[in-house]
């Protein structure tokens, strides 16, 4: 499956990729081919987890098309960043992992679309920055948000107040990134990754995904109580007695999902 500006390959890995070469820049109809996209893959059981990257080597994503902001003055919810807003928690809520190849630069709003991913995996080559506050502006498309969760306030008020880019490996340093690659290499072992996931149990994964995400937006004890649930319904599926049953047989399992 594939469209002009944002394409799918489908399996149990899937792969979404931006298709605006050279830059991979996030315009109006890119957004919303993404959300197509998005669309689709939510719709296909088959996938347990998704890799997320940009054509060419010049850019995973640099952001927004800027070309296009004089005709967003004074309507910039109205007319792009409600659409971006939606669109881009679409991804952060895909209930199987998704890891984020960045093969090349991932700026601006090209990092916001990385920080909705659950992983991030760059090529030592990549440089990575929101460099909205050059512009004159802010990082609208959960920048300000995502951000500090991941790396803390401090490193998010110095990356966005400066507008400053970092290589690969100081954004691994800080835990923006989660593992560096050789030149080129950023998408086979995304993949790699995504693989490794897709042999576990997909109901336990899809489950703990969410618990995890629910663990930044509660108290300890309704983060416990949903762990609990989760539990609860995972040691009710088929899948829980297929892991138990090949553990004792010394052989993979083979999860269905259910």
């Amino acid at each position: 499956m594939s469209g002009d500006l944002v394409g799918i390959e489908s399996g149990q890995v899937a792969t979404l990729r931006l298709q605006n070469p050279p830059l991979n820049l996030i315009s109006l109809e890119v957004t919303r081919a993404l959300d197509r996209a998005l669309g689709e893959l939510e719709q296909d059981d088959r996938i347990r987890a998704v890799v997320v990257t940009g054509s060419g080597d010049r850019a995973f994503c640099v952001g927004s098309d800027i070309k296009e902001f004089e005709s967003l003055h004074g309507r910039v919810g109205e007319g792009k960043l409600l659409l971006e807003k939606a669109v881009y928690r679409r991804l952060a809520k895909l209930p199987v992992p998704t890891i984020a190849a960045l093969q090349a630069d991932a700026l601006g709003g090209g990092l916001e679309l990385a920080l909705c991913c659950d992983l991030r995996v760059a090529d030592e080559r990549a440089r990575l920055g929101l460099p909205e506050v050059r512009l004159g502006v802010i990082p609208g498309s959960g920048g300000t948000q995502r951000l500090p969760r991941l790396v803390g306030p401090a490193r998010a008020k110095e990356m966005i107040l400066t507008g400053e880019i970092m290589s690969a490996e100081a954004a691994e340093r800080i835990g923006l990134v989660n593992r560096v690659t050789p030149p080129g290499q950023a998408v086979e072992v995304a993949s790699s990754i995504a693989a490794t996931i897709a042999e576990r149990g997909p109901k336990a994964v899809r489950e703990a995904k969410a618990a995890i995400d629910l663990a930044g937006d509660v108290p300890l004890d309704e983060g416990m109580a949903a762990e609990l649930d989760a539990s609860e319904r995972i040691f009710s599926s088929d899948d829980m007695l297929e892991g138990a049953r090949a553990f004792f047989e010394k052989r993979p399992p083979d999860f269905s999902g259910r």
